[in-house]
């Protein structure tokens, strides 16, 4: 088993972005569209956008929105040209950041991302630049309650096809880990047998971590947030884990 898992942790920022349900919405519908595009619209035969559509359902977005983002998507509408773009560079403290997007303007998109970097004491790097530090990975958050011990989801995540689990030092959870193809399989199957599931996703995983708190924690938080709000950003990933006096959470 896998050492205490930082994940929600440092996963804080894609969730802080909901605070604007319009923005989230947009966010959505673009995810749907590209999904469905790349690979179908058939959600049983494409994981993407099933996955997409699973969070849109979770923030109560109408059904027709997710229709029409489908069809979209898969050429039965027409619609906006939205392609995907992955900046990678560096914050404050050597911090590595990965930043995914989705744009119908290319120009407007990196410029954006630029100025939030050089603004809040970070740099735009190349290609590859910290691309190597991260694993793309499907995580299911799982807290534990009185029917829910960590043997029992053991078993039933590993004979689902799970790669690994990480549970809390406080034994308060356990984060399942899989590859992303059998991301799916393994939520299902934990979702059927009834565990409690907090979060699911397929995400980029840092191999390690630099930890920060107090006055080292406030400009890379800065330039996190300031990634999230800008409109063609989907995803923000980053290596650094915070301590909770520096998220306001102790």
């Amino acid at each position: 088993m896998a050492g205490h898992s930082k994940w929600s942790n440092i996963q804080h920022r894609k969730n802080a972005q909901d605070k604007k349900r319009g923005a989230v919405f947009t966010k959505l519908v673009r995810e749907i569209t590209v999904a469905a595009r790349l690979g179908g619209g058939d959600l049983e035969g494409n994981p993407r956008l099933r996955l997409a559509v699973d969070k849109a359902l979770a923030v109560s977005m109408p059904k027709d929105n997710i229709d029409r983002a489908i069809k979209r998507g898969s050429g039965e509408l027409g619609g906006e040209n939205v392609e995907e773009l992955r900046y990678e560079g560096y914050g404050p403290g050597g911090v590595a950041i990965m930043v995914d997007c989705m744009t119908d303007n290319r120009t407007r998109t990196v410029a954006d991302v630029r100025h939030a970097f050089s603004k809040h004491g970070g740099n735009l790097g190349e290609d590859g630049s910290v691309g190597y530090l991260f694993t793309r990975q499907g995580v299911i958050r799982i807290d534990f309650d009185g029917d829910t011990t960590l043997e029992a989801v053991m078993e039933a995540a590993l004979d689902a096809g799970a790669d690994d689990l990480a549970e809390d030092e406080d034994g308060s959870g356990v984060e399942v880990l899989t590859t992303p193809d059998h991301f799916q399989a393994v939520r299902d199957a934990l979702r059927d047998r009834g565990f409690p599931i907090t979060e699911a996703d397929v995400t980029e995983r840092p191999a390690t971590t630099i930890e920060l708190g107090g006055d080292d924690a406030e400009p890379v938080l800065r330039l996190l947030e300031r990634l999230d709000d800008l409109d063609d950003v989907q995803n923000v990933y980053s290596n650094a884990s915070f301590s909770a006096d520096a998220l306001g959470t102790a």
